[in-house]
């Protein structure tokens, strides 16, 4: 039996992980269950592992497993699968450790950088192939691949060096991590949010301020759907 704050953290974790495919901070679960301090999380996190729903992962320290799903949030004997997702605690992970899964690759373009901090060029004309896990690619449409520069994603477990894999659509939801071209030229990569005739390109890091920008000037290239780190 679980607590209602230890289901709604589990729950939480489960939707970001389906929806963005990289995990919220610590700082995003703080907020989303109106906690006070990051503390708070661990117990939470703690409790879930102890029941059985999580286990934390001896070759990653940055891994979690999400092992089960309660029959309240509409688990089927047999039907879930688990996924390993990022936390907040230093990475260690072994250069020799084996993958948590092995799942069948797909080649996507990587088409260049795009800028997690201060803008810089985002597009190649002769991209090369990133083999990419089938999984990631979700819904219709192209898929390509971007290299991360810069930090202002941190928070959001979005590291300078990362691959980001990006499903290629013209539009995105409040909360969305995108690929915006701003006055036509300029590449980011940055949480969306509408507000009335603005666009705020929203950064996870304090460091950056939020761009409030007029909704002609923003241009949704894609959305974020999976990342890749080499360690």
């Amino acid at each position: 039996m679980l607590t209602k704050k230890q289901l709604d953290l589990l729950a939480f974790i489960n939707k970001r992980v389906t929806r963005d495919g990289v995990p919220p901070s610590f700082d995003e679960m703080k907020e989303a269950l109106d906690l006070r301090s990051k503390s708070g999380i661990h117990r939470l996190i703690t409790a879930l592992e102890e029941r059985g729903f999580i286990r934390r992962l001896a070759h990653r320290a940055r891994a979690i497993e999400i092992v089960k799903l309660p029959d309240s949030m509409g688990a089927q004997p047999g039907g879930f699968t688990p996924r390993v997702i990022d936390g907040d605690a230093p990475d260690s992970r072994p250069a020799n450790a084996m993958p948590v899964e092995q799942v069948a690759a797909v080649g996507v373009p990587l088409v260049g950088r795009i800028a997690a901090g201060e803008p810089i060029q985002s597009l190649n004309d002769h991209p090369e192939d990133i083999a990419v896990p089938g999984q990631m690619l979700r819904g219709n449409g192209r898929h390509y691949a971007l290299e991360v520069k810069g930090d202002s994603m941190i928070d959001a477990g979005i590291n300078d060096g990362d691959v980001v894999v990006i499903r290629e659509t013209g539009s995105a939801d409040n909360g969305d991590i995108v690929v915006a071209q701003v006055e036509g030229y300029e590449a980011t990569l940055k949480r969306f949010q509408r507000k009335g005739d603005m666009i705020v390109l929203e950064a996870a890091n304090p460091a950056y301020e939020p761009r409030v920008l007029p909704h002609g000037s923003v241009t949704v290239q894609g959305r974020l759907v999976g990342l890749i780190r080499t360690y």
